[in-house]
């Protein structure tokens, strides 16, 4: 561990964050974190801890790393996508090459309805691009 403490702690949660205050200018030189907010990254709400208020330097913060943290969701979105895609792949080499006729049987449906499901979202996108173009 470094010897210098960032001086704010973010405990990721579903949709947000809850935030800390890192203290260690304390007698005991313990660690005390105090929890000061809590962020919803999906509406941008910042709520401060029971009746406390956030100083400049916090809100400015909570806003850096709110901005920092919709980047990194927007980019491992991506990535899942550009998964998805070697993902059916895969299983296109699966289905064609190793699978049993109890397996295809298995998922054959399911996935036929998923493919056609996004087909269509995807269809309809690409027509909505082409006409504001």
């Amino acid at each position: 561990m470094s010897a210098a403490l960032p001086e704010y702690y973010f405990r990721v949660r579903e949709n947000g964050a809850v935030v800390f205050k890192i203290d260690t200018e304390n007698r005991q030189r313990r660690i005390e974190m105090d929890q000061i907010a809590v962020i919803n990254i999906r509406n941008g709400e910042v709520k401060p801890h029971g009746r406390g208020t956030l100083t400049e330097a916090d809100k400015t913060e909570i806003a850096r790393w709110m901005d920092e943290r919709k980047a990194l969701l927007a980019r491992r979105d991506v990535d899942d996508i550009h998964r998805t895609i070697d993902h059916l792949n895969l299983t296109t080499q699966w289905a064609q090459s190793k699978a049993t006729d109890t397996q295809l049987e298995d998922i054959t449906d399911r996935l036929l309805l998923a493919m056609h499901d996004l087909r269509t979202v995807l269809v309809r996108k690409k027509a909505d691009r082409l006409e504001k173009g």
